[in-house]
């Protein structure tokens, strides 16, 4: 059996004593790697690039290139590699412009250990992690309600609220009894009814309108 590749962290950070924290956490875990450290947003593009790591841990605030513009970046350019936001802030505009911008993940740096490991995991699978102040900011930032959501099925929303626990398109079908095919075409329908174009996207807007 081949051994299991560790998955390919990238530190992005402008304080290098959380640079160096971060990196003594990641060597703890075996199947983390460290491949690279950046100081700014700029960095973390470039050496996206050239490291080609399957997660970003990004902060915010950060000279030349914030992270918010970072993640736009690399989401765009990289739509393989997840970036998981890691800040000390959570305001409800800082919040949804991460997560606009692609992020699959925000937490804040007073995260445990195991929490953080667990969303570079659940990164990595393409499942979203967010911390319960970002989760409360998002609910705040909600102006008005979506009437598109009116549209969605009882099966969808069941699809849409699993999608909101964090489980694969896989995990559904089990946990429904459906096909995958069959969860497929309701994710297809989810984005389509809510005008969004990704899991990441339909999991954010559910969370902050209440859909679920």
């Amino acid at each position: 059996m081949s051994e299991v590749k560790p998955i390919r962290v990238l530190i992005v950070d402008d304080h290098a004593v959380v640079r160096g924290g971060l990196s003594k956490f990641l060597q703890v875990h075996k199947d983390l790697e460290l491949v690279g450290e950046a100081e700014n947003g700029a960095e973390a593009v470039r050496f996206t690039r050239q490291l080609q790591p399957d997660v970003v841990l990004m902060d915010l605030k950060m000279p030349e290139m914030d992270g918010v513009a970072a993640t736009r970046e690399i989401r765009s350019k990289h739509p393989k590699v997840h970036v998981i936001v890691l800040t000390s802030f959570a305001e409800d505009d800082m919040v949804q412009g991460a997560l606009q911008a692609g992020a699959t993940g925000y937490l804040l740096k007073n995260v445990s250990g195991a929490e953080l490991a667990n969303a570079i995991r659940a990164a990595h699978a393409g499942r979203m992690t967010l911390s319960s102040e970002a989760t409360e900011a998002l609910v705040h930032a909600a102006a008005r309600p979506i009437t598109p959501a009116d549209e969605l099925t009882e099966r969808e929303r069941e699809v849409l609220g699993l999608m909101v626990d964090g489980l694969s398109n896989q995990e559904i079908a089990d946990r429904l009894f459906l096909s995958l095919g069959t969860v497929k075409f309701h994710a297809g329908n989810i984005y389509a009814k809510l005008g969004v174009d990704s899991r990441v996207s339909a999991v954010t807007l559910a969370i902050q309108r209440r859909l679920v």
